[in-house]
Formats: structure tokens, C-alpha cells, sequence
């Protein structure tokens, strides 16, 4: 999860992919600010041991007016107390029942004063082996994106129908959902502070949770404290998150063990961003453009009915046997440059003229090409509307899929809520926020490929699975499989996988796709591969 320019999600995702790869470990992040460095320290009673200091710690970044302020909870005080229901969904044919909790867990300040709230809503089996039965903490990305999209697209037991075509949010309606990944794990979905109903007390202190580090920080002691709360600490623990989300795992991850005590057995990402620098800046760079040309052509494959595994693959190599060497040489002539222009013209449909023109940089000329049929979404390519804006060579009307029929996903997850979990209030559901987010300073292009190795290699057990949908211009699978491949242990490789399905950013609103995903994450969580 392109959408208009007021949202940060723009910046962090969508506008291109470094021109320049380095093999080398990144950089550690810089070390967070002293608001930040406050959610890793514990207000600690003189009657406390070290551990239990740990265990109990839930303090968050302390805003300095904050402190001062003799009533902070403001708009805290519009969320209602837990909502706890019993229900059941059919799976496999079989009443699966379960305990629905739809609430809030708090963050509390050096000084005792409570911060924000962190809205969650937790899916847990009845009659299970907590000890032994696995519990995933989910949230999507954005930044600033609230967690209804993999709530109600994926994981929960009920999802969001859009109809026949799946893309009309005006009959958008719940259902139950047979493939709920209750059947495997239970699941605890997080709307970090600014998102869904999650809150800073006051609306100048959200900033304090609005960077790499404090926000991972602060979900890993939400983590921390529904674990603590509900008896947990035995369950294997997984993390899930989608595109900014799949990077906050990986620091989450990082977080709960340094800071928290807590081990995760495995995180599965879907569509993530992994290294900012792969993301950020345009240019003309052979390496981007050779990493980003398989989501082209196979996205011209789906869009001709002519997709095969076969097809995919010869694309894949011959973006970085062939494509990658020329454009990275002495720019070709004559009939080698007939040749060359000729394949790329093949595989992405363009006129060879158009390829020539381009010297083999095809990414604009293949979404101008395909904006002739409509506004097309770099979320999924193969999704198009009308241009409201047709006779103007820019289109201002926001993304088809982001900005469209799933915005829906608002008002259907507030309602549900309500009407269904119980849990009313009047504060607005915010399912996309905008944010200034920091990333660790002027300059700084945080990524995870370091935590990844880190978590890797401590932690032996430790799995990871990444989804893509092979037709996402946002994030491109190619990106990740190279980045995937330089972090793989060589003693077990399969502790990383990762896979494709049809679709885009969110290809699991596709009901064969979300099958599909849905028995690969399973057989995940199996040990299987």
C-alpha cells in the first residue's frame, strides 16, 4: 500500500529505487534522540530487580509539555473499555471457535503519565494449548496506514467482499473468511499511534512516535505488554507486516530482543520495503532498471494472457544476463541495437521506436503506455479506471486501487467494530494518516538488511517469508529477491523464502491469490517450505 502527495507513504515507496547497490552491511541507524532512547529505559521502583524492570516496562516518548499538563488524556477519553465476544467461523467445512478482543493497551511516560493508546483487536482459539499454539502480531505500513487492510484483506475471519470484479467499494460488504489464518495461529492486528483508533493524548505528541526508531520501539512494548497481559510468553512468536510494515518487523524484531526479552520464531512480509536506498531516487541506474524489468514483463504477460512460471522465468534471466551487461556498457548500435531493443519491445509490448528512444529504460514508457487505457495503478499494474483527466498529459485523480474502491475499508472496519465486536466510540477510524516521519536524520537511508542478518544469525530457529504480487511497480519483487539473496545463511537457505503470487501492492484482495498465500504461510508456520 500511489496516492496523492500529501501522504508520506508517497515518499517512503513510491518515488523510485536508488541508483547505486552496495554489497557492503549498511549502516547502523543513528541512535535515537532523547524522546526516543526514553521508550528503551523503565521507571524503575527501588523495590524492583533488573528483570522485573524489564518485564514491566511501558513507557513511551515523553513530549517535555506533556509532563506538565495535569490532564493529558484528551481524546484518550473517547475510547471505550475492551470489548471481549465469543465467536465461530467454518473452516474446512469444521466451527472453528475463538475469542474476539477489541481494544486498547496504553504507553506510559517517564514520569507515569499516560502517553497514547495503541488500538489492537486479538483472534485467540478456544480450548488451545496457549504454550504451544502460535500467536502473530500483524500491522501494515505506510507509514501511517492502520491495520484494516491486512484485517479485513487476509489474516481475519471476516474479510471484505468488493463484489464480482473485487474493485466496487460502493457494495462492499463483510463475510466470513474460510481461509482465516486463525486456523494456523492466533492473531493480535496493531494500528500504531496516529492510525485506526491508536492516539497520542494529545495531538501535538504523536511526532514522538513518528520515526524508525520510536515507532518500532513502541510497538515492540505493546508487544511486550499484550504478552505479559494474556499469559503468552510460552506461545512461538511471529510478526506480519506489509510494506513499511515488513521493514517495522524486522526493527521490531530487533527491539523485542534487545529491549524486551522477547524471541520471535519467524516474520512473514508481504510486498515489503527493505533497504530505503533501493526506493529512493530516480535516474537512469542499469542495476534499478535491471531489478525492476521483470515486474514489467510479467505484468505484460498477465495483462495478454500469456503468464507461465516458464515465461517468468526466461524475463528473469534475461534481465540480469542480458539487459543488465548492455545497458551498463557502451550504449548499442546497429544490429546488436535492433537486436537488444527488439527483445525489450517483445517482452514489454512497447514499439521498439519507443524502446530506442527510452535507450532500454522502459519503466515510464511502459505505465504511459498502459495510462492510455485508463489511470493505472502502481499499486497493481493490471488494474485501470477511466482518466477523469484524459486531455491533460498528468493525471491528479490519486491511485486506483489505494485511492479507490479500498478506502472503503474505513467505514466497513468501523462498523464491524461496532456492530459486531462491540467495541463504540465516536473518534474517527484513520485508516491511511499523514505523517512527518523521521528516518534518522538528513541524508539517512535506513534499511534492514543488518537487522535481518542480526536476527539470522542469533537466533538459529528464526524464519522468514516474504510475499510479493508479481505485478507491483511499488515495490518490485526483483528488488527483494537480489537483497534476499545476499542475506540467505548458505548452511540453510530455506529459512528465507520468498514468494510470488498474481496481483500487485495487496494481491491478496484477490480471492485465488489469498488461497494461495494463505497455504504457503501455513505450511510456514509448519516448519515446511
Amino acid at each position: 500500500m500511489r496516492i496523492r502527495p500529501g501522504y508520506l507513504v508517497a515518499l517512503a515507496l513510491l518515488i523510485g529505487i536508488a541508483p547505486a547497490l552496495s554489497q557492503e552491511r549498511p549502516d547502523r541507524l543513528p541512535r535515537p534522540d532523547r524522546q526516543e532512547r526514553s521508550l528503551q529505559r523503565q521507571d524503575r521502583r527501588p523495590d524492583q530487580r533488573p528483570d522485573q524492570q524489564r518485564a514491566d516496562r511501558s513507557e513511551s516518548p515523553t513530549p517535555p509539555a506533556a509532563a506538565a499538563d495535569s490532564d493529558p488524556q484528551g481524546v484518550l477519553k473517547l475510547l471505550p473499555a475492551d470489548a471481549v465476544s465469543e465467536k465461530q467461523v467454518s473452516i474446512d467445512g469444521h466451527p472453528f471457535a475463538y475469542t474476539a478482543t477489541a481494544g486498547t493497551l496504553s504507553l506510559y511516560g517517564q514520569s507515569g503519565n499516560r502517553l497514547g493508546a495503541v488500538f489492537f483487536t486479538a483472534y485467540v482459539a478456544k480450548g488451545a494449548d496457549a504454550g504451544n499454539r502460535p500467536i502473530t502480531f500483524a500491522f501494515n505500513g505506510g507509514p501511517g496506514a492502520a491495520s484494516a487492510y491486512l484485517h479485513l484483506g487476509l489474516v481475519g475471519p471476516r474479510i471484505a467482499d468488493f463484489g464480482p470484479e473485487g474493485r466496487d467499494g460502493t457494495t462492499a460488504k463483510l463475510r466470513d473468511n474460510p481461509e482465516t489464518w486463525l486456523a494456523f495461529t492466533d492473531l493480535v492486528l496493531i494500528d500504531p499511534i496516529n492510525t485506526g483508533w491508536s492516539r497520542a493524548a494529545r495531538a501535538d505528541d504523536a511526532k514522538a512516535f513518528q520515526g524508525v526508531s520510536s515507532d518500532a520501539n513502541s510497538i515492540a512494548k505493546v508487544i511486550a505488554l499484550y504478552v505479559a497481559h494474556n499469559g503468552r510468553s510460552a506461545s512461538p512468536k511471529y510478526l506480519l507486516g506489509e510494506s513499511y510494515g515488513g521493514f517495522r518487523a524486522a526493527k521490531v524484531a530487533r527491539a523485542l530482543h534487545n529491549d524486551q526479552g522477547i524471541i520471535v520464531s519467524g516474520i512473514v512480509m508481504v510486498s515489503p520495503m527493505l533497504e530505503t536506498s533501493y526506493q529512493w531516487s530516480g535516474g537512469r541506474d542499469p542495476f534499478k532498471a535491471a531489478l525492476v524489468f521483470p515486474t514489467i514483463a510479467v505484468t505484460e504477460l498477465d495483462r495478454t494472457k500469456k503468464y507461465t512460471p516458464q515465461a517468468m522465468a526466461d524475463a528473469e534471466r534475461f534481465a540480469l544476463n542480458e539487459y543488465l551487461p548492455t545497458l551498463a556498457g557502451t550504449p548499442p548500435s546497429g544490429e546488436r541495437a535492433q537486436e537488444f531493443y527488439g527483445k525489450i519491445a517483445q517482452l514489454t509490448g512497447l514499439p521498439i521506436e519507443t524502446v530506442a528512444k527510452s535507450g532500454g529504460y522502459v519503466r515510464s514508457a511502459y505505465l504511459n503506455r498502459i495510462r492510455d487505457q485508463g489511470q493505472t495503478s502502481t499499486y497493481d499494474a493490471s488494474i485501470a479506471i477511466v482518466d477523469p483527466y484524459v486531455e491533460t498529459p498528468f493525471s491528479s485523480s490519486g491511485d486506483p486501487m489505494l485511492e479507490g474502491y479500498l478506502h472503503a475499508l474505513s467505514g466497513i472496519f468501523a462498523s464491524y467494530a461496532r456492530d459486531e465486536l462491540g467495541f463504540k466510540t465516536d473518534m474517527t477510524y484513520t485508516l491511511l494518516a499523514r505523517a512527518q516521519w523521521d528516518w534518522g536524520g538528513s541524508g539517512s537511508r535506513p534499511g534492514v538488511s543488518y537487522d535481518l542478518r542480526e536476527t539470522l544469525s542469533l537466533e538459529p530457529s528464526f524464519r522468514l517469508l516474504v510475499a510479493h504480487g508479481r505485478n507491483d511497480l511499488v515495490t518490485p519483487y526483483g528488488i527483494n529477491r537480489y537483497l534476499l539473496d545476499q542475506i540467505r545463511p548458505p548452511a540453510a537457505p530455506d529459512r528465507v523464502q520468498l514468494k510470488t503470487y498474481r496481483g500487485g501492492h495487496m494481491f491478496y484482495f484477490d480471492d485465488a491469490a489469498r488461497r494461495a498465500f494463505t497455504a504457503d504461510a501455513k505450511l510456514f508456520y509448519q516448519g515446511g517450505h
